[in-house]
């Protein structure tokens, strides 16, 4: 299954994205009362998107918006927005620096073990091998920054991929190496990995 990953990470490039950045912030004060106007969220189930990677963040809104990926408010916000108004506001995010969060201590030898080494036993590979040792992603995989993100939502997004509930479209590479690698995470190891990958920082 290494291998798979490995060849994975190296063929799936999404084309890249350039938006315009004071456009984004233009446009952005519809996503503030959920993002903050500077894209850290307060509320710990909305996710940071300060500082995501661009082609990630309109990426997302793409499949919002096309109902590959579900989410009711999601939905609705991006409903009006064209492609060079996502192209803006992933811009605009990816411009703007995240507040440092921290792990919980109890958290970190778990969630640890599992971002650097994975579990050798089911032959999954480490969280970092794609998403980078800080957490930092790799914007031309298409694999997103995970360093610095809410517990919570990290949490949740990870029971989501095990349940298979994230996963819709059998053409999307990296949701189905997510689901494949989540369906392995008990209730505890998602708690601790989500709680680890909070306290990361690359940016």
């Amino acid at each position: 299954m290494k291998k798979v990953f490995i060849f994975m990470s190296l063929v799936f490039a999404p084309l890249s994205f350039a938006g315009d950045v004071e456009s984004g912030k233009a446009k952005s004060a519809m996503c503030a009362s959920c993002h903050g106007a500077d894209g850290n969220s307060v509320n710990p189930v909305w996710p940071t998107i300060a500082g995501q990677h661009e082609n990630y963040i309109s990426r997302q809104l793409a499949l919002f918006k096309s109902g590959e990926r579900k989410a009711t408010v999601m939905a609705g916000m991006v409903a009006a927005l064209n492609e060079e108004d996502m192209k803006d506001l992933a811009a605009y995010f990816n411009a703007q620096k995240p507040v440092k969060k921290a792990a919980e201590p109890e958290q970190v030898a778990l969630g640890q073990s599992i971002f650097q080494g994975g579990k050798a036993k089911l032959d999954i590979p480490a969280c970092m091998s794609c998403h980078g040792v800080a957490g930092e992603g790799n914007p031309l995989s298409g694999y997103p920054k995970v360093g610095g993100q809410h517990s919570a939502y990290n949490e949740q997004r990870l029971k989501d991929f095990r349940s298979g509930e994230t996963v819709k479209n059998a053409d999307d590479v990296n949701g189905n190496i997510m689901a494949s690698v989540a369906k392995y995470l008990s209730d505890d190891e998602i708690k601790a990995v989500a709680s680890y990958m909070q306290g990361l920082s690359s940016k």
